[in-house]
């Protein structure tokens, strides 16, 4: 049904809308749903809290944030064109080069008032457009909190609580009527500054000193110091009220004044066009293909090393959680990066779920089972499970080695790096990225300021405006940072190639994992079945080798260099782990023969043969510690050597030695030495240590932070529609009193009060002629509510009924119905 009256209320105006209207809403404001509102009224009562409304001018672009702060200005309520003028300005010359901006201000305002009005930021007619209050308060100039267009408050606000006398010397230094009402006088000094023609010639009398004064405040801050006795150009703008006081001293600039300096603009630079992101190369989009796939064959192969580096149990957690400056130094040698690269590494393998605390407790970082199941998967698979887990984790890496908020340093793996901000803004970079031509690289400063623009509120330049804390500087706010990581960590990951995003990230981000996978498996190299052995005891794989291959070779010889190729090399110490390990001689022979593409060199045959001959002649058992050997003359020259002073040896037999030290100090100990001893057990047999794998419990990856409540699905906003609509039409239905009612003065939210007897013939008459009724109801929990029915059936001492408040059909005791009466709808013929 079509009205032609205006909203008087925000709740009215969401009542006229739509169903697919309110959705929007709901979509736009997810945090309005929870929980569900129980009518119109409600949802605009909640619409208008400080926290919802702070959460929804955080989420406008510069343009919308801009028009409801020349909203906040304007009159309440204001026209379209007061608005527009606010944006555009008067088109009057304010001394300042001007563009064309006003034509795109003109394009662009219908869609910006739109996006407020969906939000419900906004409501009313073009003609009667009103800010909500909330809203107002936090963007309309105060002195704690100045607006971002740096405009002051209006005359009548600035003047508040100023004597007539003084109101009255404003008006003869202006020239204006003298008047003994407060409220006339202020009414026409706001005339006069607002009348361009006046204010014109007002102020071609005012001294050059004090128009150089204006200059100064006119696009803010607003606010100036004075002293008791000021200067004659501030004396000429105080009497004249151009400058209002504030308090003893300081004083204002009022809003009507400086809207006329700036020829009716409450910006300086509307922004209503997003800045466009520029190219800062051009590459072969082929190149940038092989570069990625490049860089993530390395992302690959790092997180494997660290898995590797961290198998036989990791780094202990700090009793606050996390990792420990010394562990991640250690960490970033043994992985060859610098510690914030080290950091990145650590943080994605912990976010991917391949990485988490072992629950001990002597609680440690190792490898989670699922680590293993991802070391089986193809590498292309591989990466897209990193990347995948890299897009979705709120865990932010670069923020290590900062502190927290109370000076503390942030570590590793610590519980302070969430950040919930850091999805949204991987994915829209990224989503900038894609906008751009395959092998395009982007500039990132224009990227920062089209991120910026989208965001202004979240953390950004203009975060002030609602009270959220002091505006950063340039570059230094979350987003800003948050963006620059995501350009270095995509690079790192192998997202990027050369700066511009590759076909494989593409791919990701808008067909998912699978096409992913197959665009960068061709570019990945084979794994190889060969080595190449040299005379120098060094062994080089011309490429990633496989599984198997790679595990014993790991454990045979050392990694000494990494690149394209990596480089082996073999020592007695290499050799010896082997050995430990369980192989023999044989097997290591063996093993090389097989997967050499060279002859075995006769050096590296003769370093196991001679390792393997010493290996085992000494045996160490717990005592505390003993030495076991055949050869009494090995023996003695232990003994004999200063270095085996600290470990407090003793015969105890010709071929026995006792030590204080444990079994594994006095292994190491004597392998420093220069001897192989082999560990026994209590029977006498050889330990075999192989490689120890620790692995935690099962664990799932950590949960990312969300930033708000989650977006709802069609499914829960449609049903979240209609349980708004019904309530509120239980809510706002009018009852028909009977005629033979007398006047009450019962709250109009009371139940209904009616007999059995009245309420039965009530329920029947509805059910026979099909109206609705309203009744109140009390449930066994003894909890009471209204609710608007439609009665189909009455029999047994229940009423079936079509219930408008939750939108299906119920059936009610009649004894828990404490009344009933009609609709003044149902009751006009």
């Amino acid at each position: 049904m079509g009205t032609t009256t205006p909203p008087r209320t925000l709740a009215e105006a969401l009542r006229a809308r739509g169903d697919e209207s309110l959705a929007g809403l709901l979509r736009a404001r997810p945090d309005l749903l929870n929980p569900v509102p129980n009518d119109i009224t409600q949802l605009a009562t909640r619409a208008g809290t400080r926290a919802s409304v702070v959460r929804a001018l955080e989420h406008l672009d510069r343009f919308a944030l801009q028009t409801a702060e020349a909203l906040a200005v304007a009159p309440d309520p204001a026209p379209y064109g007061t608005l527009l003028s606010l944006l555009t300005g008067d088109g009057l010359d304010d001394g300042e080069q001007r563009d064309d901006a006003g034509a795109a201000v003109t394009a662009a305002l219908p869609g910006a008032l739109a996006t407020l009005r969906e939000q419900a930021l906004v409501w009313g007619e073009d003609d009667r457009l009103r800010l909500v209050r909330t809203a107002r308060e936090l963007l309309a100039p105060s002195p704690q909190h100045p607006s971002p267009t740096g405009l002051g408050p209006t005359v009548a606000e600035a003047t508040a609580g100023m004597s007539p006398g003084r109101l009255q010397e404003i008006l003869a230094a202006t020239g204006l009527s003298a008047t003994h009402d407060p409220v006339s006088a202020v009414a026409a000094l706001s005339s006069l500054f607002t009348d361009r023609t006046r204010m014109a010639e007002l102020l071609d009398t005012a001294p050059v000193e004090a128009l150089s004064v204006l200059d100064r405040l006119v696009w803010g801050p607003p606010y100036g110091e004075v002293t008791p006795n000021p200067t004659p150009p501030v004396k000429w703008l105080r009497d004249r009220g151009l400058l209002l006081p504030v308090s003893t001293r300081t004083v204002v600039l009022p809003r009507e004044a400086a809207l006329h300096l700036r020829a009716g603009r409450a910006h300086r630079v509307p922004e209503p066009v997003p800045p466009a992101v520029a190219a800062a190369a051009e590459r072969d989009p082929q190149a940038v293909d092989r570069a990625a796939a490049g860089q993530a064959f390395t992302a690959l192969a790092t997180v494997e090393e660290l898995l590797k580096l961290w198998n036989g149990g990791g780094p202990a957690i700090l009793r606050a959680g996390g990792l420990s400056v010394r562990e991640l130094k250690r960490t970033a040698n043994a992985l060859d990066v610098t510690e914030p690269i080290a950091a990145f590494w650590i943080e994605l393998a912990y976010g991917a779920g391949l990485l988490a605390s072992d629950g001990e407790t002597d609680e440690r970082y190792a490898p989670t089972p699922a680590s293993d199941e991802w070391l089986d998967l193809p590498a292309e698979d591989r990466w897209t499970h990193l990347a995948t887990a890299w897009l979705a984790a709120t865990r932010t890496p670069g923020l290590v080695g900062g502190q927290d908020a109370k000076g503390r340093a942030l570590s590793a793996l610590g519980p302070e790096l969430d950040r919930s901000a850091a999805p949204d803004v991987r994915r829209r970079v990224l989503a900038l990225f894609a906008e751009l031509p395959p092998g395009t690289a982007p500039d990132a400063e224009t990227l920062l300021r089209r991120l910026r623009w989208e965001r202004p509120l979240r953390g950004g330049p203009a975060a002030s405006a609602t009270g959220q804390g002091p505006a950063p500087t340039e570059g230094t706010d979350l987003r800003s940072r948050l963006a620059l990581w995501t350009l270095n960590e995509a690079e790192l990951l192998g997202i990027t190639g050369r700066g511009a995003l590759s076909a494989q990230a593409r791919a990701l981000l808008a067909e998912g994992e699978k096409a992913a996978a197959a665009r960068l498996a061709p570019l990945l190299p084979d794994p190889l079945d060969h080595v190449l052995l040299q005379a120098d005891l060094t062994a080089v794989a011309p490429g990633p080798l496989e599984r198997p291959l790679a595990d014993m070779l790991s454990v045979l010889a050392d990694v000494e260099s990494k690149g394209g190729a990596t480089v082996y090399r073999f020592t007695p110490g290499s050799v010896r782990r082997a050995l430990d390990a369980g192989q023999a001689a044989t097997d290591l022979h063996a093993f090389l023969a097989a997967h050499s593409r060279t002859p075995v060199p006769q050096p590296l045959s003769y370093l196991i043969d001679d390792v393997a001959r010493r290996h085992g002649h000494l045996r160490i058992g717990a005592a505390a510690a003993y030495v076991r050997c055949d050869d009494e003359a090995v023996l003695n020259e232990i003994l004999a050597d200063r270095r085996s002073t600290g470990l407090r040896l003793r015969r105890l037999a010709p071929t026995v030695l006792a030590s204080r030290s444990d079994p594994g100090s006095l292994l190491e100990a004597l392998r420093d030495m220069g001897y192989a001893p082999a560990a026994e057990s209590a029977d006498g047999d050889v330990l075999i240590t192989r490689a120890g794998a620790r692995r935690t419990p099962p664990r799932t990856p950590p949960a990312p932070v969300p930033e708000g409540p989650p977006v709802p699905d069609d499914t829960l906003l449609g049903a979240a529609v209609r349980a708004i609509r019904a309530g509120d039409t239980a809510a706002t239905a009018v009852r028909k009193e009977p005629a033979d009612a007398p006047s009450s003065n019962a709250p109009s939210g009371a139940l209904p009060r009616t007999t059995p007897a009245e309420t039965l013939a009530t329920v029947q008459a509805a059910a026979m002629t099909g109206s609705t009724v309203w009744i109140g109801y009390v449930n066994a929990d003894g909890a009471a509510s209204q609710r608007v029915i439609a009665p189909v059936r009455v029999e047994g001492g229940f009423v079936t009924a079509y219930d408008h408040t939750a939108d299906e059909v119920r059936t009610y005791p009649l004894h828990r119905i404490t009344g009933v009466a009609e609709l003044a709808e149902d009751g006009k013929g």
